[in-house]
């Protein structure tokens, strides 16, 4: 297995929690997973996180951990199809945080398209599940 070269750890309130809402809801491939502590290493096409269960290891903590976690950032995670993590969330009666928004983002003399949903995970993290709607010039 290849790791990105950036990798999110998440510290989490209730590991088994979270592991169910990744691997049972949105569908992220379990890669390996400990148990002291609680971690998993997690992907969904191409993207990866690790989630480990919140401990008081103040030396990884640059300030106390408070509900909802992850504030001032969100994940972009791109998806070959938005409308199946849609499908995914309504099945399981899990909210969307913001529906669908088409956007249109400009690099130099082009137009990058992508269909976009916002989540929050049982942590409070902001997930932004994008997919490609291609590209076109100004």
């Amino acid at each position: 297995m290849r790791f990105n070269n950036i990798l999110p750890e998440l510290y989490v309130v209730d590991f088994q929690k979270s592991l169910n809402f990744y691997t049972k809801i949105l569908d992220f491939k379990l890669e390996y997973e400990q148990l002291d502590p609680l971690f998993a290493f997690l992907s969904y096409q191409g993207s990866q996180l690790m989630i480990q269960q919140e401990d008081d290891d103040e030396e990884w903590h640059n300030g106390k951990p408070e509900y909802p976690y992850g504030r001032g950032v969100n994940f972009q995670i791109e998806t070959k199809d938005v409308q199946k993590i849609i499908d995914l969330l309504a099945k399981n009666n899990y909210p969307l945080k913001r529906g669908v928004k088409e956007s249109w983002y400009k690099v130099n003399d082009t137009f990058h398209g992508h269909r976009e949903i916002l989540i929050m995970d049982p942590s409070g993290y902001l997930l932004r599940f994008s997919q490609s709607l291609g590209v076109k010039k100004e």
